[in-house]
Parts: structure tokens; sequence; C-alpha cells
């Protein structure tokens, strides 16, 4: 159960894309600091697809973890993959929100009266 709860808190934390945006998960921002903090450990995929094929050996013993075990070994798949192609996991950061500016979007009432009905 130890290793589900790290499997969990390493991937809860969405990276960010390459091309496009990526939506964040609801307090993944707390998560993707404990992520960050590890550095290298937790971003290089080599290292992901390392992990996730150690976690599934031990529970490929038992029948009731099977389960786990071809969901893990798929995953270490395809992060072997990704890391393969140069793919890395990186934070998503918040781009700080430009503020409209106030004296350009302000427009000058109408001159004429609107049209009536003849």
């Amino acid at each position: 159960s130890a290793a589900g709860v790290l499997v969990c808190l390493l991937e809860y934390p969405r990276s960010k894309r390459q091309k496009g945006s990526t939506m964040e998960r609801c307090g993944q921002k707390y998560l993707t600091a404990v992520v960050k903090l590890f550095g290298p450990l937790t971003r290089n995929y080599y290292i992901r697809a390392i992990l996730h094929a150690a976690l599934a050996v031990p529970a490929g013993f038992l029948l009731s973890t099977i389960l786990g075990t071809v969901c893990l070994g798929i995953a270490s798949g395809i992060y072997l993959l990704a890391a393969v192609r140069g793919e890395e996991w990186r934070p998503i950061e918040q781009k700080p929100r430009e503020r409209p500016q106030m004296g350009g979007t302000i427009k000058p009432p109408p001159s004429n009266p609107p049209p009536r009905p003849p």
C-alpha cells in the first residue's frame, strides 16, 4: 500500500504540455512543489520507468495484485517511450495575469441619438 501512495503522489501533478495549454488538477500546486523538490529523480522519465517496473515485480507474485502489476508494467513502458523521445516532467507555472488598461477601454458616449421607429 505504501507503493500505491508513492505512485499516486508522483502521478497526480500533471506535466506542462510542449504545445498548447494544460489544465491544472485541483490542489496540484502543493504536490507540484513536492515533485519539484526531488529534482531530477522525479522529472526524469527514465527513472520513473525504472521505478514503475521495480514496483511491478513484487506485485506480480500474488494473483490478487496481477491487474496492478499489468498497469504498472504498461506505465513503465509508456514512460520509457516518452524518455526515449526526449520528454520530461515540467511543472505548470502560472503566468501573472495582465491587468487591462483602463484608459484605453473607456469609450466616449455616442454623439447622435438612437434611431427612432417612424
